[in-house]
């Protein structure tokens, strides 16, 4: 039940819904530039790096088991920055996950190899990423609702939308660091050394994150929770007593929008550099391309999202997903290198939909007095699945010699349970805001 144990607060100064929306997304940028770069690096570096005596498969798997350690952690990331989201406010909390998950990845970079000093260097990745892990759970909650909690609701999945083009911004500035290096650098500086420059390049990306969040005010919805003495003792609780089916839902409509990321961007460059025999540096220009395209599909999938809901949006994504999955891994192995930009122009724009219209959908499902944990803790545990994604692919890759369809099974299975979920959610009656206001002063 909510408590009273804040006294009203003044009404918050009135902010451009479009400058909130941006600072939001730089948070997520920087979420997605970690993301991408260890992926990357986990694809074609930490193994040698780090996991050298374990063999190519062992050290491959131990690096993609990195990724999943900091997915498994999530959650109570997510429980604990979502009890700081929902007690404390969504500024303050995303002033600590973005200032934690920044130092932590700068600190990989300067990490000593298994060449330098034996396994300690492997210890304090894996202890890094649980640090990334814990932040990164109360981030992408926190960066939906800065944006959709100072929006009018006219335009509020549209502003949803804003932060999740945060995934392409880091992805094409991860690809684009990795490509001037490899033209900069031989593959050898790079494996030596050079890897550790995109993870100490997060450190001007978190001084303008940190810039930008400081200077602007508490969301206005959250102002009034204050005012009205309406904030839960414990909001986790609270999520699964009040909306436990709402919590399923959420998490299965997430399963797309994230796990296709592992699966293309973790898996499938690896698969597509040791058994397919691509040059790695095709596969990133073909990602790259494919990023940028979205810079463009999620603010019209957001706009989609206005008009016809954002459930909407992400089943048809999920739909669009399922029919490509298998034609797209068929014409892998013999693709040329504008097919191979084009399965990742189209493969990145589907599932794109499901991404884009995500905050929305999940906005949609949950009150306001617990709001922030429950994005988090639903995200967090969609991401934690989906951080598995690269490890089971990669098993069945195994089991099956490498049959071309095995990564489109996966795709195939995340699609269609996206596509139920998002299905239940079209049909759910929006939770409305018990504040009953549109911001004033914040445009629509």
């Amino acid at each position: 039940m909510p408590v009273t144990t804040a006294t009203p607060a003044v009404a918050p100064n009135a902010l451009p819904t479009r400058r909130v929306a941006w600072a939001s997304m730089v948070g997520t940028s920087l979420e997605s530039f970690d993301f991408y770069v260890f992926a990357y690096f986990s694809a074609f570096f930490a193994g040698p790096a780090f996991f050298e005596p374990l063999g190519q498969f062992g050290a491959t798997m131990a690096s993609f088991a990195t990724i999943a350690v900091a997915f498994v952690v999530r959650p109570l990331g997510a429980i604990a920055f979502g009890h700081m989201g929902d007690r404390l406010g969504r500024r303050a909390t995303l002033l600590w996950t973005v200032a934690i998950m920044g130092v932590a990845t700068a600190l990989i970079g300067c990490l000593p190899t298994y060449a330098q000093a034996g396994w300690f260097g492997a210890v304090a990745l894996v202890l890094l990423r649980v640090v990334q892990g814990l932040s990164l759970g109360g981030e992408w909650g926190g960066s939906i609702l800065l944006a959709t909690e100072n929006s009018g609701r006219l335009k509020r999945a549209f502003y949803a939308a804003i932060p999740q083009l945060g995934s392409p911004v880091g992805s094409t500035l991860t690809a684009v660091v990795f490509l001037v290096m490899a033209r900069a650098m031989s593959a050898e500086t790079i494996a030596a050394w050079g890897w550790r420059i995109p993870f100490l390049l997060a450190v001007p990306l978190l001084l303008v994150s940190l810039y930008l969040r400081w200077s602007i005010d508490e969301t206005p919805v959250f102002t009034r929770l204050v005012a009205e003495k309406r904030r839960d003792k414990v909001p986790f609780l609270e999520v699964f007593r009040g909306a436990p089916a709402e919590f399923i839902v959420a998490v299965g409509a997430a399963l797309l929008g994230i796990g296709s990321y592992s699966l293309m961007n973790t898996y499938t460059m690896n698969y597509g550099a040791d058994h397919l025999h691509y040059d790695y540096t095709q596969l990133l220009t073909a990602t790259t391309i494919g990023a940028l395209v979205q810079f463009v599909t999620i603010p019209l999938f957001g706009a989609w999202a206005n008009r016809i809901g954002s459930a909407k949006v992400v089943m048809w994504g999920a739909l669009g997903t399922l029919l490509i999955a298998f034609p797209m891994y068929w014409l892998l192995p013999s693709a040329s290198f504008g097919v191979l930009v084009g399965m990742m122009v189209v493969g990145g724009i589907l599932p794109t939909a499901s991404w884009a219209a995500l905050g929305g959908l999940m906005n949609d499902l949950f009150p306001d007095h617990f709001r922030y944990s429950a994005l988090s803790i639903a995200y967090a545990v969609a991401a934690t699945l989906s951080g598995f994604i690269p490890l089971v692919t990669l098993e069945l890759g195994q089991v099956t010699s490498y049959a071309w369809w095995h990564p489109a099974l996966v795709l195939a299975i995340l699609s269609v349970l996206t596509l139920v979920c998002a299905y239940l959610a079209s049909g759910w009656k929006r939770v409305p805001e018990s504040d009953t206001f549109t911001p004033i002063g914040v445009p629509d």
